[in-house]
């Protein structure tokens, strides 16, 4: 009798059982690896949202209440207006802030000594607490001239800084990152300048 036809199909089945073990084995281990993966994800750290990153650098920031300085519209003269800053501890960025604030402009009814346009494009203090304020050539560019406009402009500046920050004593203009002789043509920048209680109502 001939035995063949029973061992071939013996073969072929085994061959399928074969298949069979092993599709099994890898949809086993697929399905370990996606619950490893799943657990995984679930146990991992989750990274900070934009609302709990703003909460911890809000909670890196401090308020306090400054005077910032703008015109009088009918006197040539400077008025302090007061505001709450939040700002990071070092002197340097709450000089920013200031400087920021100031030309943004009033809140009350008083002039805004910067133009609009003005950007601040850098700041430090030396050792010496004068504080190096680089503006934008906006500042020259669209100020509206005259002795009297110049002055409350540059003293806007230096009170705001010198009045309210301890580390900073006298302020030093720069435009473009350049020194200037000055900003209308009547005041010197050449030199640091302390502030002018002089011309505060």
């Amino acid at each position: 009798m001939d035995n063949r036809p029973v061992a071939s199909i013996d073969f072929k089945m085994g061959k399928i059982r074969i298949l069979l073990y092993t599709f099994l084995a890898i949809a086993a281990g697929g399905a370990l690896s996606l619950l490893l993966l799943n657990q995984f994800y679930k146990s991992a750290p989750k990274s900070p949202s934009a609302h709990s990153l703003q909460s911890v650098h809000k909670k890196n920031l401090i308020e306090t209440k400054v005077h910032l300085y703008f015109a009088d519209k009918e006197k040539p003269f400077l008025i302090a207006e007061e505001r709450n800053l939040l700002h990071a501890e070092d002197a340097i960025s709450f000089a920013r802030m200031i400087v920021t604030a100031l030309s943004e402009g009033p809140r009350q009814e008083l002039m805004r000594t910067l133009p609009p346009e003005t950007v601040l494009r850098a700041l430090f203090i030396d050792q010496h607490k004068t504080a190096y304020v680089d503006f934008n050539e906006s500042l020259k560019e669209n100020h509206p001239g005259g002795s009297q406009a110049e002055i409350l402009t540059i003293y806007a500046i230096v009170n705001s800084l010198v009045l309210n920050i301890p580390e900073i004593e006298t302020v030093k203009i720069l435009l473009d990152g350049r020194e200037s002789m000055t900003l209308c043509g009547h005041m010197d920048l050449r030199f640091p300048m302390k502030a002018n209680l002089l011309l505060v109502r």
